[in-house]
């Protein structure tokens, strides 16, 4: 697995590991046989394991050096367990303890867990692994505590400096002093007083000329809104999320008279006293990230309103330590591109003194970026969390990362795809697009809640990716006029199918602009884009605001379009339009999810759509399967496993069967493959086959008359694909699966 400490920590990759701690356990029981049970439980571990017969004795131990887990009996002679762990909490308070028993007083046993004297109650006999990962966990959680003590005490001894440091964000840039002065509610003499005061006590303009009450605040709210159209808002109407209270420190909201009370997509709503600070504003707006609404609003409904959003309670400038010390999730969200200057991915990774949850963000992605990985998992485990790419189809462990920083992580992703944060017990879907170097790539991000945390999974789509040729995808030269045919006909439907990732999308892109001219008008409708082409109208579903595939559709075809791509049929209503279209004079490209091109046909009746008129829309379909491609640099011929060709069925009984493998190296970074090829079916209806279709004949009818018109089969394909040395019978088995003995 790659070290990614140095991105996230600031620390140099080449610098020596810290020495691991060595935690020592006590294990205390009556009986000699639990005891060294237990400690060949821990064996494997580095711990130091001390052993105690007795409660008496377990605090003696205690007392001898710094003990991280106690693990207690509950019946032993003379104290019993639950009176030996609470002395031991009174002794040792951050000490973890685990009372271990076979029979106790479930009423005293209760007591220790409500009084916290017990971190967990296991009941013999115990199951080794479980024991070990509760004790990692409870050691773990011994060690956040800790440090979480260390980072409080640095915290209390900078509080000054930050309050000093926040008191010079006090800026001399309001200009209310000087529009009431130019209206006469001000003399010379009062707004020079107003500034002197500002610069010695460093306190807004607005809190000084409430405190002088030398001009009316209703005065003020007139003027700024009549003269300088400013909206006023009355807060008792807004209801802001809790989440809110992270953007901007509640101190500053104090000492500032400011309130955040909305956050819509990038851009929050931010009440002020005086909306005329020009300095506050530019302050905001650097801290938060975000683009800023400035409303008005009376001081004292701003004071009540940040009691209701940040809760009563002594206010000091400790919190901004979250401006300088902890991953705010709201910060650097300027990597989603909706305007036009965007930071780079890689100028975010160089700033060492970034958050870590934002650097290990970035790192994720770019990693992800640099290996072609088409999709990102984020997954947490009982131990860790590990980040997984699926790369040429299959999915392979690349990132450890500390459970600590799961939450901080899932946070800063779901701010960067504009999800609610705060909702942790349903499914979410978002987006990113984020900006490297060299590419734009958007990504579809997916949320899932599960029992160690939320699981987050990131579809990767470049929007630069190049539109291979019909020749590049690999399609047989038998089956090359057949497409070329089809693509050639003014009208009627022509479907890609196979399952999620099989190429669908790059295959009916490389249809559309085989021997595409500027003649024709082309319109997509995708969900979402994959591919950008200047030639074509694309079209982005947003089905949260109603707009459909069918509605857009419907719209497009009112768009006098020659060509159009519709990235998925999902339902009835979208393959009539689909077909009806096609009947109508234009060519239409779509995609649908099923296992071969026969069983398309079949999908499509039991959509709805009457026989007629799939038999007499329908072009072409292209079944098809990605498999990796084996490493041309490394590839090597090998015999032939009968086993692989047994299971794959007689399409593969050929004696001229060849096959090839990759020994491995470093351009395919050891995995003998490098990128994939596609394995395809292609069935062009006849006039025979579409009579069958029209009369709605069966799906095996259907089946005998496409290969009486000389359809091949996937694993035909295969075949032809590992005879040329393109790829492995192992691959071929692993996405097609076994064969039937029979074609």
């Amino acid at each position: 697995m790659n070290d990614f400490n140095a991105l996230f920590t600031g620390q140099p990759g080449a610098a020596p590991a810290a020495a691991p701690t060595r935690y020592r356990l006590l294990l205390v029981d009556a009986e000699l046989g639990v005891t060294k049970a237990l400690t060949r439980v821990f064996r494997q571990e580095n711990y130091t394991v001390v052993v105690a017969a007795n409660a008496e004795d377990g605090l003696a131990r205690l007392a001898e050096a710094t003990t991280h887990l106690v693990i207690s009996d509950y019946m032993m002679p003379g104290m019993n367990g639950a009176q030996f762990l609470r002395a031991v909490k009174e002794r040792s308070p951050d000490t973890i303890r685990i009372m271990l028993t076979g029979h106790a007083d479930t009423g005293a046993v209760m007591g220790a867990i409500n009084d916290g004297a017990v971190y967990k109650f296991i009941l013999k006999p115990w199951n080794d692994d479980d024991l070990r990962v509760t004790v990692a966990l409870a050691l773990e959680q011994f060690d956040l505590v800790q440090k979480n003590r260390a980072l409080k005490k640095e915290n209390e001894q900078k509080a000054k400096e930050i309050s000093a440091l926040a008191r010079l964000t006090i800026t001399n840039r309001s200009q209310l002093g000087i529009m009431l002065h130019k209206k006469n509610l001000l003399s010379s003499a009062q707004l020079q007083e107003l500034v002197r005061l500002q610069e010695q006590k460093k306190e807004p303009l607005i809190k000084l000329l409430l405190d002088k009450d030398w001009v009316p605040e209703r005065k003020i709210r007139d003027i700024l809104k009549k003269d300088l159209l400013i909206e006023e808002v009355q807060l008792a109407e807004f209801r802001p999320d809790a989440a809110l209270a992270d953007l901007v420190p509640h101190a500053f909201c104090e000492r500032q008279l400011v309130v955040p009370l909305r956050l819509d997509g990038r851009k929050l709503t931010l009440a002020m006293a005086d909306p005329l600070d020009a300095g506050l504003i530019d302050d905001v707006r650097f801290t938060s990230g975000l683009a800023l609404n400035v409303v008005m609003a009376e001081a004292s409904a701003i004071r009540a309103k940040i009691v209701e959003l940040y809760g009563e309670g002594e206010v000091d400038f400790k919190e901004l330590e979250t401006l300088v010390a902890t991953a705010d999730p709201y910060e650097g969200i300027e990597i989603v591109i909706e305007d036009d200057d965007v930071a780079s991915l890689e100028d975010l990774l160089q700033g060492t003194e970034e958050p870590p949850a934002i650097r290990l963000a970035n790192a994720i992605i770019i990693e992800a970026i640099r290996l072609g990985a088409s999709d990102i998992h984020i997954q947490p485990r009982t131990k860790s969390v590990v980040v997984r790419y699926r790369i040429d189809g299959v999915l392979s462990d690349k990132i450890n990362i500390p459970h600590q920083m799961h939450q901080s992580l899932v946070s800063r992703l779901k701010i960067m795809a504009e999800l609610d944060i705060s909702e942790r017990r349903r499914p979410q879907d978002g987006r990113i697009t984020v900006k490297t170097p060299l590419r734009i790539v958007d990504l579809r991000v997916s949320t899932l809640p599960t029992i160690n945390g939320e699981k987050i999974v990131m579809r990767i789509l470049d929007r630069n990716s190049a539109v291979l040729d019909l020749a590049a995808l690999g399609f047989a030269a038998i089956d090359l006029p057949k497409i070329a045919d089809m693509v050639a006909k003014p009208q009627g439907i022509i479907l890609a199918t196979g399952p999620t990732g099989s190429g669908k999308t790059t295959t009916l892109y490389s249809l559309l602009q085989h021997e595409a001219t500027p003649e024709k008008n082309y319109v997509t409708i995708e969900d979402p884009v994959e591919y950008y082409l200047d030639m074509a109208g694309q079209v982005l579903v947003r089905e949260k605001i109603g707009l459909t595939f069918p509605l857009i559709l419907r719209s497009i075809l009112r768009q006098d379009p020659d060509v159009v791509l519709l990235g998925e049929i999902r339902d009835f209503e979208t393959a009539e339009v689909a077909f009806h279209a096609a009947l109508t004079g234009h060519q239409v490209f779509s995609t649908l999810h099923t296992n071969s091109a026969v069983a398309t046909i079949a999908r499509l009746f039991d959509l709805g759509l009457k026989p007629y008129v799939v038999a007499t829309a329908l072009e072409g379909i292209i079944a098809q399967r990605l498999v990796r491609r084996i490493c041309p640099a490394c590839r090597q011929e090998v015999a032939v496993d009968e086993k692989l060709r047994h299971r794959l069925g007689t399409a593969f009984a050929s004696d001229e069967l060849r096959t090839f493998k990759g020994a491995g190296c470093p351009k395919c970074n050891g995995s003998g493959y490098s990128h994939r090829v596609g394995v395809y079916e292609v069935l062009t209806p006849n006039d025979d086959l579409r009579d069958h279709i029209g009369r709605g004949a069966s799906v095996l009818d259907i089946s005998r008359m496409a290969r009486t018109g000389g359809m091949r089969l996937l694993a035909e394909d295969a075949v032809v694909k590992v005879t040329a040395g393109e790829t492995t019978l192992e691959e071929v088995l692993r996405v097609l699966g076994p064969q039937p003995d029979s074609a």
